[in-house]
């Protein structure tokens, strides 16, 4: 059937050219170009504006003038920035051999540099049969050139210099409290206005949970997808996290986030889901690659009228499909080149592993493609390093340059300091980097990003504070999110309003930040963390845009103290050093290097059995020729540890952290430290200690 009526008037397009893929603004016009391999027509529409409810021209594209290969393409004179525009795929609708054309959808271009979604936005109007223009989401033309970057570049910081915090762009200001005016809450605006808070909080680079343009319907009834794990665009900007009107507006405002953020030294890691797409499985909606390339986009079982589900959302995107991989390594160079990004964070990124029947391939090509792209040189490229049907590359992830997620420094660090048997020999391990997981590699230490919690899970307040998830309100009666979560709730379920209990969370909020910010690695926080936000024991907050998941800045307030300690410990944490002679070290010249030595209670006697819960090290800094002295005691009695002796003439030992103490003194900058005279120190329950000295005797403690 040909949904363009005849009422619609039908325009004519010159063959143009097949490459760029997209819509490119070039002298004169507009030339587009799409894939579709087996479709037997394609029509290109046109509409005056975003909520325009029907296509005002109708461009057929056909096979004798408008195709070169599997590329359909043509040239529109007269189209400016601005036009939205879509495609209809017409060929055959044959499951079973994975082709699912339907001429009545309204198609995303794949390679569109904006998005405009209707007032009317309907998802599921696109699984339904019927014409959905009226309610459909639209690509609009875009030229990313015509912007002024006044001079800006990715910022290429090392990643031993890094320290990364997660955030969502809407929850960081959407909440009153933010103190952003009304009309940015929540918005690219809002976080630029929030840049000097990051500053002085001393991170180095925000890692945004996804922005590029994802389906907000895509979530249970009466709910929302908030954390935007939902993609239905790999290049253009998430249109509602803009404070302004109109898809070029978020492009634009995106970019001035960027530009500011680098302004300040902050540089911008995306989260990004190559992994799957908001089109679900086979009862999902046809919004864009479902309606163009079925069987070419996505891997499909033997029974072609399914998908493969190794993401847990329905569907699997086919990787190293050449297509697919064209697709994937455009993206990357685009928001690199044209938007500026640093980094990429990959969204299970054990599925870019798997090939078009689902098997693991040990020379993955699109990892390859990624890490050999002579544009992303230099660009931070980390890994979740496992997806959703159990292939789990943590340690063995491919590739030179990649940096993964640490789930093993998580998991062994929320056991230690929970107090559970068996964690000491692990917990060592994961300080020094995970050299069990990565030395093999002869990789720097920073490989491991380091985190104890990130968005999907408890957050570090409701790991102290809960023993079980509380996921009521995602409606699925408390069966979604993680059962295991390795918490401890301190003696009651939820808030409390006993001062004892509430200050045992406040240690062990500061245990699991010692440990991250101490190891070697580059540590990851998650937004919010810093100031102990809830989210009521939700796990799994992923459908809730509301004050469940926003950051209730109020509590900067109420938890200063923790403020002040994360501050101090960042700081703390960047003047360590990690180079010896301008060079960086390896993993394993560092443990060699910096020379640890391991006690327990007792001076060179550390006690790795399973009933352990506490233990201690030395270590000898490389630059400063400073000692470092820790103790960890995860026991639940204080426990007095003996302390490495000091020569005759030198500095006594200078106590700049101890978790058991009220703020300020639980961390005191090194040149105000007050000195141990003993030689032991009480280390109290369920505390950790870090004491330092100099040891050239001629040496003063002065901040570097």
């Amino acid at each position: 059937m040909n949904v363009a009526a005849s009422s619609l008037s039908e325009g004519v397009a010159v063959p143009g050219s097949s490459a760029p893929l997209g819509a490119t603004v070039v002298s004169g016009g507009v030339n587009f170009s799409v894939f579709s391999k087996h479709a037997t027509r394609v029509e290109l529409l046109l509409f005056d504006g975003e909520n325009a409810t029907r296509p005002s021209r109708v461009i057929p594209l056909n096979n004798d003038k408008h195709r070169a290969y599997h590329y359909w393409h043509g040239f529109v004179p007269g189209l400016q920035p601005g036009q939205v525009y879509a495609y209809r795929a017409h060929g055959p609708f044959e499951p079973a051999r994975g082709w699912r054309f339907d001429a009545e959808k309204v198609l995303l271009d794949p390679y569109g540099r904006a998005v405009s979604v209707p007032e009317g936005y309907d998802r599921w109007a696109a699984a339904r049969p019927g014409d959905n223009a009226a309610t459909a989401m639209k690509s609009v033309v875009a030229d990313p050139a015509h912007y002024d970057w006044e001079g800006d570049r990715p910022l290429r910081r090392p990643p031993m210099e890094t320290v990364i915090y997660e955030l969502h762009v809407r929850g960081f200001t959407r909440h009153p409290s933010s103190g952003v005016a009304a009309e940015k809450r929540g918005t690219y605006a809002g976080l630029i206005e929030k840049i000097p808070y990051l500053q002085d909080l001393g991170i180095t680079a925000v890692e945004l949970l996804p922005i590029q343009q994802f389906d907000p319907q895509a979530a249970p009834k009466g709910l929302v997808n908030y954390w935007g794990y939902q993609p239905v665009s790999f290049f253009a900007p998430h249109h509602a996290y803009s404070s302004r009107p109109g898809a070029l507006a978020a492009l634009d405002e995106f970019r001035d986030m960027v530009k500011a953020l680098h302004r300040a030294g902050l540089e911008v890691i995306l989260d990004v889901v190559f992994n799957h797409t908001g089109e679900g499985d086979l009862e999902g909606p046809t919004l864009s690659w479902r309606g163009l390339a079925n069987d070419a986009y996505y891997i499909l079982p033997t029974d072609k009228a399914c998908y493969a589900d190794y993401s847990g959302c329905g569907n699997t995107l086919n990787a190293n499909q050449p297509i697919v991989r064209r697709l994937i390594q455009d993206s990357l160079r685009y928001w690199v080149t044209e938007m500026h990004v640093d980094g990429f964070r990959f969204d299970l990124a054990s599925i870019l592993s798997r090939d078009e029947t689902g098997h693991m391939l040990p020379n993955p090509p699109v990892l390859w493609d990624v890490e050999s792209d002579p544009l992303l040189s230099g660009t931070k490229l980390i890994a979740e390093a496992w997806d959703a049907a159990g292939l789990y590359q943590v340690g063995s992830f491919i590739g030179d340059t990649w940096q993964e997620w640490n789930d093993r420094f998580r998991n062994d660090v929320r056991r230690f300091v929970k107090g559970d048997n068996g964690s000491v020999r692990r917990l060592a391990a994961r300080l020094l980097g995970s050299p069990d997981v990565y030395g093999h590699e002869e990789r720097t230490a920073e490989q491991s990003v380091n985190f104890v919690t990130c968005h999907d899970g408890f957050t570090l307040n409701d790991l102290v504070s809960y023993d079980h998830k509380h996921n009521e309100a995602n409606g699925e009666n408390n069966r979604d999110g993680a059962d295991d979560n390795v918490s401890w709730n301190c003696g009651v379920e939820g808030p409390t309003e006993d001062p004892s209990i509430e200050a045992l969370r406040n240690r062990q909020v500061k245990n699991f930040l010692t440990v991250q910010m101490l190891a070697a690695g580059t540590p990851m926080l998650l937004m919010g963390d810093e100031a102990r936000r809830t989210q009521h024991g939700n796990n799994n907050a992923y459908c809730h845009d509301s004050e469940l998941t926003w950051f209730d800045w109020r509590l900067l307030e109420r938890h200063a103290d923790i403020h002040r300690f994360v501050k101090e410990l960042i700081a703390l944490r960047r003047r360590r050093d990690v180079t010896t002679e301008g060079r960086a070290l390896s993993l394993n010249e560092l443990v060699r290097e910096a020379r640890i030595e391991w006690h327990g209670v007792a001076l060179g006697r550390p006690d790795w059995s399973d009933h352990s819960h506490s233990i201690a090290f030395t270590l000898r800094r490389l630059r400063a020729w400073q000692l470092i002295h820790a103790m960890f005691n995860a026991y639940w009695e204080p426990l007095t540890f003996e302390l490495p002796p000091i020569p005759e003439g030198h500095q006594r030992w200078r106590r700049c952290l101890d978790t058991a103490l009220e703020s300020p003194h639980d961390l005191c900058a090194w040149e105000i430290a007050p000195e141990v005279a003993t030689p032991t120190y009480t280390v109290q329950l369920r505390s950790m200690v870090l004491l330092i000295r100099p040891l050239d005797p001629a040496l003063r403690f002065t901040p570097e």
